[in-house]
C-alpha cells in the first residue's frame, strides 16, 4: 500500500499550475518548471525500472478503489485550476510574460491531469467514468478524442490511416496540424458511420459529434458570460496548449514505427513492437503509466496501474518530457530517432 502513494507525485502537475497562478512573476511558468525541467532531471539520475507484478497481485491492484479516486480527483482539480485562471486573469492587470506563462501552466495541467486522465477514464466500461473522461477532454475543447481514440486509433496504430501515428521523417510540427485535423475529421466520419449502421440519421441528437460541439460551444460561452467576451480566447489558449501537448505525446509514441500489410490486404496485429515505451519511473508515474504505452494497445482495458513491460518493446533513449523537447527541434530528433527506426527495422528483417 506505501508503495503506491508514489503516483500521488502526479499531482505535482496541478499543485504547480496553482502555485504558478498565486505567485505570478518568473513563478507564472511553474508548471512548465516541473514538467520540462524537473521531471527530465529526475528521470536522468533516477533508476529505470523494467519490474511487472506478478499475476495475482495484478488482479488485486486491479481491483483496488485507490487507483481509481486518483483519477477521479483530477476532475475538481483541474477545473479549480481554470476557474482561479479567469478569476485571476479578469480581476488584475499583469505583464505580457506573465499571461503567458499562467496560460502555459494551466494548459500544461488540461493535457496531463486532463486530457491524459480522460484518455484512462475514456477506455472504461463504466457510464460514469466514460462521462468524467468526456467532462475532463471538455476543457481542452477535444471531446472528439473520445471516439476517435477508442474506435480509430486503437484499430490504426501505426499504420498511414492512423492520422495520429507519426511518419518516418515528418516534423512534430507537420504532425500536429495532420493529426489534430485529421483526428477531428475521422471521428465525424466514425461516429456516421456507427449511426448508418443502426439505421440511425446522422444529422440528429443521436450523433455524439454534434452533441460535442454544442457542449465546448455552451463551456465557451458560460466562460464569457461569467468572467466576460475577452476570456474566451484564453478558454482556447488553454486549449490549444493542452491537446498540442497531447499531441506532442501521440507523435513521441509511434514515430516511424508501421505494422506490415499481409498477402489478405489486412495489417498484421497489434504488438508490443509498435509504440515506443520509456520506463523512466519518475516519469511513468507522472503521466499515470502512460509511457506503458505498448502494454495499454496491447489490452486497452488494462488499467493503468498494472500496465506490464515487455522486452520487445522499442525504448525511447530518454523519457516522455525530455524526448518532447527534442522532438521540438526536428534535426535533433532526427538524428537521434532514426538511427532507433532503421535499427528496429534491420532487425525485424534479421529475424
Amino acid at each position: 500500500m506505501w508503495k503506491d502513494l508514489k503516483y500521488l507525485i502526479a499531482y505535482i502537475a496541478p499543485l504547480s499550475a496553482f502555485f504558478a497562478l498565486y505567485q505570478q512573476g518568473i513563478w507564472s511558468y511553474s508548471a512548465i518548471y516541473v514538467a520540462f525541467i524537473l521531471i527530465p532531471v529526475f528521470d536522468f539520475f533516477s533508476p529505470q525500472s523494467a519490474g511487472n507484478h506478478a499475476e495475482s497481485e495484478e488482479k488485486q491492484r486491479s481491483g483496488r478503489l485507490f487507483f481509481d479516486l486518483l483519477l477521479y480527483l483530477n476532475l475538481p482539480l483541474l477545473y479549480a485550476a481554470i476557474i482561479l485562471y479567469f478569476q485571476t486573469l479578469s480581476n488584475g492587470q499583469f505583464a505580457t510574460y506573465e499571461i503567458v506563462g499562467m496560460t502555459l501552466s494551466v494548459g500544461l495541467i488540461i493535457g496531463t491531469i486532463g486530457i491524459n486522465v480522460a484518455h484512462e477514464l475514456g477506455h472504461r466500461t463504466n457510464k460514469l467514468e466514460q462521462n468524467l473522461a468526456k467532462a475532463l477532454l471538455l476543457s481542452g475543447l477535444y471531446m472528439h478524442f473520445f471516439i476517435e481514440h477508442n474506435r480509430g486509433h486503437h484499430k490504426n496504430i501505426a499504420t498511414d490511416e492512423d492520422p495520429a501515428s507519426a511518419k518516418y521523417g515528418e516534423s512534430l510540427y507537420a504532425f500536429w496540424w495532420r493529426s489534430v485535423s485529421g483526428s477531428y475529421l475521422h471521428a465525424w466520419k466514425l461516429e456516421a458511420k456507427r449511426l448508418q449502421k443502426n439505421n440511425l440519421p446522422v444529422w440528429s441528437w443521436q450523433n455524439e459529434m454534434l452533441r460535442f460541439q454544442l457542449i465546448q460551444i455552451a463551456y465557451l460561452a458560460l466562460i464569457g458570460a461569467i468572467w466576460g467576451i475577452a476570456m474566451v480566447p484564453f478558454a482556447i489558449a488553454i486549449a490549444v496548449v493542452g491537446f498540442l501537448l497531447l499531441e506532442s505525446v501521440n507523435y513521441i509514441e509511434h514515430y516511424g514505427l508501421r505494422r506490415k500489410r499481409l498477402p489478405n490486404g489486412r495489417y498484421e496485429k497489434v504488438s508490443p513492437r509498435h509504440s515506443w515505451n520509456s520506463n523512466h519511473e519518475v516519469g511513468r508515474i507522472f503521466l499515470y503509466e502512460l509511457t506503458r504505452h505498448s502494454d495499454h494497445h496491447y489490452k486497452a482495458t488494462r488499467k493503468y496501474q498494472i500496465l506490464r513491460h515487455f522486452d520487445e518493446s522499442p525504448q525511447l533513449p530518454h523519457g516522455y518530457p525530455t524526448s518532447i523537447l527534442i522532438s521540438l527541434v526536428p534535426p535533433l530528433w532526427f538524428s537521434i530517432m532514426n538511427k532507433k527506426v532503421k535499427s528496429l527495422e534491420t532487425a525485424e528483417l534479421n529475424n
